[in-house]
């Protein structure tokens, strides 16, 4: 919503104030279609050779989250908490009953009570990968740590890979649109038997060009870039939250000091309360009573 309102604003003051300053529209909206098939068309292809299919395609989905923003709320906070409650619980108590649960995640009965997690493939195969090694023995609480740390590293930096993407874009458009304005001028020069009349409306066209290089690059592609990468750093918390439970577990605390963990270490905005996270967990153990 605010990516929406954030682009009117933007629209609105810019050509709002050419218009209200006695500027008139008729000369950008004519050479507008032209300027955008050389600069948009050039920024396009030059975003195609510098990436391969799989890029381009997740760059296209991550421009949604400059609308859709975060993909994780806070609700999925408190369930991800209870999800690793009982996973931990199920792992002290009967370790062979685990097996089941991480081996086959799609028809576990604890990860089907929270199918948005379910379906996140990152998360699940984070978590179950972490279990299955502990139970193997692999149960070093500063070796798995420093895994974990490499594995959501590699995870962000693969996610924020669309955001630089959209950056280089940004870089590339105002050089651009200076491409778009000289040929704009190269185009005037060979028409200096015309009128001045003509003449200045060829140059006001070739302006248009630089102008609108810049206004894409700084007004709409950058913060695009920008939002695309607080969007994924902020949802990167999710996976940590995961990284600071499972550590916690490996170092043998009691399952509510793991969860309690793993809740104070969340971002605040998205960080459930103490109380409505314990009344969550009491609802779990009535249910498995």
């Amino acid at each position: 919503m605010f990516g929406v309102i954030g682009i009117v604003v933007i629209l609105v003051m810019v050509f709002g104030g050419f218009i209200m300053h006695g500027g008139h529209m008729e000369p950008i909206l004519e050479a507008l279609p032209f300027e955008m098939i050389m600069i948009g068309g050039a920024a396009v292809g030059a975003f195609l050779v510098s990436n391969d299919l799989a890029a381009v395609k997740h760059t296209a989905k991550d421009v949604g989250k400059v609308f859709k923003g975060p993909k994780w709320k806070p609700g999925d906070y408190r369930d991800l908490l209870c999800l690793l409650f009982e996973l931990i619980r199920v792992a002290r108590d009967n370790p062979v009953a685990l097996e089941e649960h991480i081996e086959s995640p799609d028809g576990s009965s604890i990860f089907g009570k929270y199918p948005k997690i379910q379906h996140d493939h990152e998360t699940v195969d984070l978590i179950a990968d972490t279990m299955r090694a502990a139970s193997m023995n692999y149960d070093d609480p500063h070796q798995v740590e420093e895994v974990l740390d490499k594995r959501v590293e590699a995870a962000l930096n693969h996610a924020l890979h669309s955001s630089h993407a959209l950056q280089s874009m940004a870089d590339a458009l105002p050089a651009l649109g200076i491409v778009a304005a000289v040929l704009g001028v190269i185009k005037t020069m060979g028409s200096l038997d015309q009128p001045p009349e003509i003449l200045g409306a060829m140059i006001g066209s070739a302006l248009v060009g630089t102008f609108l290089g810049v206004f894409l690059a700084y007004g709409i592609m950058g913060p695009f870039a920008a939002r695309v990468k607080t969007v994924v750093e902020d949802d990167g918390h999710f996976y940590q939250l995961v990284r600071e439970v499972l550590v916690a577990n490996l170092h043998r605390h009691p399952p509510n000091i793991c969860i309690e963990v793993g809740r104070q270490n969340t971002p605040h905005h998205v960080r459930p309360s103490f109380s409505e996270l314990e009344e969550s967990l009491r609802a779990l153990k009535q249910e498995a009573a």
